[in-house]
């Protein structure tokens, strides 16, 4: 990984979720970066993602979150919150096509607490 990679927390990157086992998303896609800033400083090998898709699925709407296009994001989206995960930093592809606001953010984390029963 080069070394002047940087990464923030909200940011809006491509990865690569392929290979897929079921119900999973997969294929390039892109996800936004959920690790608090401290742990992005130091370039994780690993990180917390969540998956965004062009459609939301009528089970999961009061888990899913809006996020209208800008930047380089071209299609409004959906954070896909039942599909959270971890991934290697390896997967993603620079530069970051678009930012979160904070209050997207906090939405999004609020519903993942909801989601694991927090």
């Amino acid at each position: 990984m080069e070394s002047n990679v940087i990464l923030t927390r909200g940011g809006i990157y491509l990865a690569k979720l392929a290979p897929s086992k079921t119900n999973e998303v997969g294929k390039i896609r892109p996800v936004i970066i959920l690790n608090a800033q401290a742990i992005l400083d130091v370039v994780p090998p690993v990180i917390f993602v969540c998956p965004l898709s062009s459609q939301s699925h009528a089970a999961f709407q009061h888990l899913h979150v809006s996020v209208a296009e800008r930047d380089n994001l071209s299609t409004k989206s959906y954070a896909l919150i039942e599909h959270c995960r971890s991934i290697s930093i390896k997967r993603l592809h620079f530069p970051r096509i678009a930012q979160l606001t904070t209050v997207e953010l906090s939405l999004i984390l609020h519903r993942l607490q909801k989601l694991v029963g927090v």
